[in-house]
């Protein structure tokens, strides 16, 4: 059962006064409050730190309830959960793993009905609650496993949206998709019976290969949040459109200004490499979307950039390219030498050198940061170290 008393003003006052606190000094300390418990007063003080940069949309909402840390831990950012919104429609949606509810509040906005199944009764009344303090009316709340949902059900959906869990009964973190619950793999057929279209949110460590070969995956969309990738989201279809050995990938960096960067598996594959060539005037470095994909030599030639070699995913140019998906830097010396150099603050990025770049700072003695960079890499067989700044 939900403790209404956490609504209380007073309450919500404290709560909003202790964010930057030592929530274990209050947990250890006996409530301040009448039935309400200090561990509910932290649960609450966590929940609304990590709304604030998470999921901004409830954190000034003082009449949220907020489920236990591992669930927020686990549930999609508000940035994510607005892509998929994009991406994802009908008239009527469910999704089987229901969670805190971030994805379904957005994912429902399209729907006159939406369904949103969960085991677990506990957190089902929050989101219950939470999804009635913000008006949503067009949610059905269901208690049980995605398995039983799908064992009894006679409704036909526009569309499936999956979050299968990706801990083991000891809380350990899963990848492989036979290692996820509900079993994805089992499921799909049943799944593609109840909506012709179903999205499966999975680990971004997952090898793509994997999903193709154990999915019958049309469309793969790689979403990262600043740079860090945060999801993959693949797309099964009853009637695909393409064929599911080779899906259309599509490459995101949300919060950045950067384009989409979409093209088909095999594409990759038939494409000419790329020309080699040592530094020129202009550093690229495509962004965490389109490194995961591996769409190396593509995104050379979409955007008609050198790469510096063969296993070096950097890319050069004399004319810089500005709507290029990632970041740009400007070289400014292309053999540098930092044991001549009286500076000693840099930036340091390593990519296909033998030395990692902790090993790299302790080696010539430098300290981290500031607005100059150095890429320790390798191009034609020699190893470089070029100084650069980013390219605004």
């Amino acid at each position: 059962m939900i403790n209404k008393n956490l609504l209380n003003a007073e309450i919500q006052h404290y709560i909003t006064e202790n964010l930057k606190s030592d929530i274990s000094v209050i947990r250890m300390k006996k409530s301040p409050f009448p039935g309400v418990s200090s561990l509910e007063i932290v649960q609450q003080i966590q929940g609304k730190k990590i709304a604030q940069t998470k999921f901004p949309f409830l954190a000034d909402n003082n009449q949220i309830i907020y489920p236990p840390h591992l669930n927020l831990e686990q549930a999609s950012s508000q940035s994510t959960a607005r892509f998929k919104q994009k991406i994802i429609s009908g008239r009527k949606g469910l999704d089987l793993t229901g969670g805190t509810g971030i994805d379904s509040f957005f994912l429902s906005t399209s729907s006159d009905e939406f369904y949103y199944v969960e085991p677990d009764w506990g957190l089902l009344e929050i989101v219950k609650h939470n999804f009635s303090v913000l008006g949503k009316k067009n949610i059905v709340f269901i208690n049980q496993t995605a398995e039983e949902f799908l064992s009894e059900n006679t409704h036909h959906f526009d569309f499936i949206y999956l979050d299968p869990s990706r801990r083991d009964k000891n809380k350990n973190k899963k990848v492989s998709l036979e290692d996820l619950l509900p079993n994805v793999i089992l499921l799909q057929e049943k799944l593609l019976e109840t909506a012709p279209s179903l999205f499966i949110k999975l680990s971004p460590l997952l090898d793509l290969q994997q999903a193709i070969d154990q999915l019958s995956v049309s469309a793969i969309f790689i979403v990262s949040l600043k740079n860090e990738v945060k999801e993959l989201i693949v797309q099964l279809n009853k009637n695909p459109k393409n064929n599911d050995k080779d899906p259309f990938i599509t490459c995101v960096n949300l919060e950045t200004r950067q384009p989409y960067f979409s093209f088909h598996r095999l594409e990759e594959k038939r494409a000419e490499n790329p020309e080699y060539s040592l530094p020129e005037l202009y550093l690229y470095m495509p962004n965490a979307s389109i490194l995961k994909s591996g769409a190396f030599k593509l995104v050379g030639k979409k955007y008609n950039l050198k790469k510096l070699h063969p296993n070096t995913h950097i890319y050069t140019s004399k004319e810089i390219v500005p709507d290029f998906p990632g970041r740009i830097f400007t070289i400014l010396d292309s053999h540098f030498n930092p044991q001549r150099s009286e500076q000693k603050k840099f930036t340091v990025i390593s990519r296909n050198y033998p030395l990692k770049p902790e090993e790299i700072r302790k080696k010539y003695k430098l300290t981290e940061g500031g607005e100059k960079y150095l890429f320790f890499t390798r191009a034609k067989n020699d190893n470089l170290c070029i100084l650069a700044e980013i390219n605004e």
